[in-house]
């Protein structure tokens, strides 16, 4: 799943992508690395393809004998793409994909320590390298981050006479209720339909104490903070109107967002993606920290995607030279900005935070020291995360029981941990 969108597309083959299965793992001899890498362009003049094309030709022409072949597919078919060349007995050298748990747990994929340098390895922002590991070690590397915060509309803002963004849940509701007596007509965007609510639940998880997993590692879906935190929405927010017009259980993300660039959104929740659709559309608007049960949210939600580099051919010197070349400070600088997404690496982070181009993006760069991430090690994670959205819109309806929804979804999730899934 990428930073911004979610879902895969049908299984198709991957044509031209075979893996060169000649080439020997010893020497840098004549080695072409195969890599498959994600799109995060929404057209052709922005595309992905052009990054890593120019990327591969410098590296190329540092280090002869390894030629770098990247072929990029949209985020609807690229995890289904890797899935089906690994399948076939054909996997890439370098996946930049959305998660790497199954792989890992299946053994094809290498030691994050055993291809990159130590000073790569090193530079990567702790809490984000910590969600690549496996029983503690190693295999996702990180190569993208992103970050939540709560936007706001600052016309509508002071057309209702609200003066600051809310910093607890008490004060959100207020806002949304001073928000629906101006007319706005839809004061708390809460997308909670089947695209990306695994998201906007776990950003509420946060803010209420609880979250996905504890300290350990184990699924606590239906803890007592989470119960009361879906009974606080049902409740305080959508049961006295304050979500608009439309169920919850069927607003999409992308819906929320297009209505926010419309004029139509008070507040909602969004990524830094969000920041140029607003401002494209001449919205005025405000970023703060998520709002809390009291207070300002212990923490908010991260994202991360993946690059994971596979054994089958046996590259791993290749490979590493490769992956220490993707990760030095001008590449990693001109793909965040390409792209307004946030960096994985240290220097990077301090690089953007000392440069006022970049200042839109210093509150989420903040954020993302203490972010948490989807539980991405657990390879029951791609089926617990379809459950929450089947089921976790239907917590918020009249008559919601979250109690019994979160407790199904619990259950589900512990049995697929406990069969090994």
């Amino acid at each position: 799943m990428g930073l911004t969108t979610a879902g895969v597309a049908a299984v198709t083959t991957a044509p031209g992508l075979t893996a060169c299965g000649g080439d020997s793992s010893g020497s840098d001899g004549d080695t072409t690395l195969k890599v498959v890498a994600a799109d995060y362009g929404d057209s052709t003049a922005n595309s992905s393809q052009k990054y890593w094309n120019k990327l591969a030709r410098a590296f190329e022409a540092k280090n002869s004998g390894i030629k770098v072949e990247v072929k990029v597919y949209s985020w609807t078919e690229v995890d289904r793409r890797v899935a089906d060349m690994v399948k076939s007995g054909q996997a890439p050298d370098i996946a930049q994909i959305g998660a790497y748990a199954d792989y890992a747990a299946q053994g094809k994929l290498y030691r994050a320590d055993e291809m990159l340098a130590i000073p790569t390895q090193a530079g990567f922002i702790t809490s984000i390298a910590q969600a690549g590991e496996v029983r503690r070690v190693q295999y996702g590397v990180p190569f993208v981050a992103s970050a939540r915060l709560l936007f706001y509309n600052k016309k509508l803002f002071d057309q209702a006479g609200i003066s600051s963004a809310p910093t607890s849940w008490d004060e959100l509701k207020e806002a949304a209720a001073r928000l629906k007596a101006s007319g706005v007509k839809i004061p708390y965007a809460l997308p909670l339909g089947p695209e990306e609510c695994q998201a906007e639940t776990m950003m509420w998880m946060l803010s209420g104490g609880g979250g996905y997993t504890d300290t350990n590692g184990s699924y606590t879906i239906d803890s007592s903070e989470n119960i009361e935190t879906f009974e606080w929405l049902r409740d305080e927010l959508v049961g006295a109107d304050l979500t608009g017009p439309g169920s919850p259980a069927r607003t999409n993300r992308q819906d929320a967002f297009d209505a926010f660039t419309r004029g139509e959104v008070g507040m909602l929740n969004g990524h830094p993606t969000l920041m140029q659709q607003a401002s494209g559309h001449g919205i005025s608007y405000g970023t703060a920290p998520l709002p809390g049960r009291r207070g300002k949210s212990p923490s908010t939600m991260g994202v991360a995607d993946w690059l994971m580099a596979f054994k089958q051919h046996g590259h791993r010197t290749q490979i590493g030279k490769f992956l220490d070349f993707v990760y030095t400070e001008k590449n990693v600088l001109d793909f965040v900005t390409e792209y307004d997404l946030l960096p994985v690496t240290t220097a990077v982070e301090q690089t953007m935070l000392g440069d006022r181009e970049y200042k839109r993006l210093w509150r989420f760069l903040d954020e993302l020291e203490s972010a948490e991430f989807y539980p991405v090690d657990k390879t029951s994670w791609a089926e617990v995360s379809k459950l929450i959205k089947q089921k976790i819109g239907s917590t918020v309806a009249k008559g919601g029981d979250p109690t019994s929804v979160l407790g199904q979804i619990q259950r589900e999730a512990d049995a697929m941990e406990n069969a090994g899934a």
